[in-house]
C-alpha cells in the first residue's frame, strides 16, 4: 500500500481518527492489472493481442457493420455499457447516428477495435449542438487507449461542425469508462438514482452517471 500511495494510484484522505483509502481514477488506464487486482476484479487474460501494430482511426463505413455490431453486442454482454441487451441491425443503427461523427478504430490489417458516433439529442433548432454520443471497444482492445483516442476524434469532428455539447451515461460500475471521459475533458453532471431496470441483470435497478463536455471553443 506505501508504494501504490507513493505513486498516488491510491489516495489517502483523512477522516478523523481514520484514513480512507481510495482508487485514482486518473492512474487506472496506466496500471491496468493493477486497477483490477486492487478493485477485487479477475486479472483479465488477453484471447488475442489485437495492438502490437500501430492503431489507426478513420470514418465508419457501411463495410464495417458487421464488426461495429459484434464489438456493441459484446459490450452490452459484458453489462456495463447500456440498458440494452440486443445490438440493433445496421439499419437501424444507420438511422440512429449522426453521419458525419462516425469513427472506428483499426489495426493494419483493418480489424475494427472500437467505434464511437452521435445521435442527436432533439429535433428542436436550440439542441442543434447537444449530441448523445456512444463509445465502444473491443473486449480484447480494452485499456490501451482506443477509447480515448476515438473520444478525441469525435471531440474534434463534433467542435469543427459547431457541436457545443457532447453528453451520455455510463454505468458507476463502469470505471474505465468514467477514468477515460474524465481525462478527455468531461464533467459529472450528476447521478441519476435508480433510473432504470436493467432486464439482462434480473431486472434490478441501476444508477446512471451523467456526463457531459461542453466545447471551450464552440461560443
Amino acid at each position: 500500500m506505501k508504494i501504490l500511495t507513493e505513486v498516488r494510484f491510491v489516495l489517502v484522505e483523512p477522516v478523523g481518527t481514520a484514513r480512507h483509502y481510495r482508487i485514482n481514477a486518473r492512474r487506472i488506464d496506466c496500471f491496468p492489472s493493477a486497477a483490477d487486482v486492487v478493485m477485487g476484479h479477475p486479472t483479465p487474460t488477453p484471447t488475442r493481442r489485437l495492438l502490437m501494430t500501430p492503431v489507426a482511426i478513420r470514418t465508419m463505413r457501411a463495410g464495417d457493420a458487421e464488426q461495429v455490431l459484434a464489438i456493441y453486442q459484446a459490450g452490452m454482454d459484458a453489462g456495463d455499457a447500456s440498458f440494452e441487451h440486443t445490438a440493433p441491425d445496421w439499419a437501424a443503427f444507420d438511422a440512429s447516428k449522426l453521419p458525419d461523427h462516425r469513427f472506428v478504430a483499426v489495426d493494419t490489417d483493418g480489424t475494427v477495435l472500437g467505434w464511437a458516433a452521435v445521435s442527436a439529442v432533439s429535433s428542436r433548432s436550440v439542441y442543434a449542438g447537444v449530441v448523445e454520443h456512444s463509445v465502444y471497444v473491443d473486449p480484447a482492445a480494452q485499456r490501451r487507449g482506443v477509447g480515448r483516442m476515438l473520444l478525441d476524434a469525435l471531440i474534434a469532428s463534433t467542435e469543427a461542425a459547431g457541436i457545443w455539447t457532447i453528453q451520455s451515461g455510463v454505468f458507476p460500475e463502469n470505471t474505465a469508462s468514467l477514468a477515460a471521459h474524465h481525462a478527455a475533458g468531461f464533467r459529472i453532471v450528476g447521478v441519476r438514482e435508480r433510473v432504470g431496470r436493467h432486464l439482462a441483470q434480473g431486472n434490478r435497478w441501476r444508477d446512471v452517471i451523467f456526463i457531459e463536455r461542453r466545447s471551450p471553443h464552440v461560443n
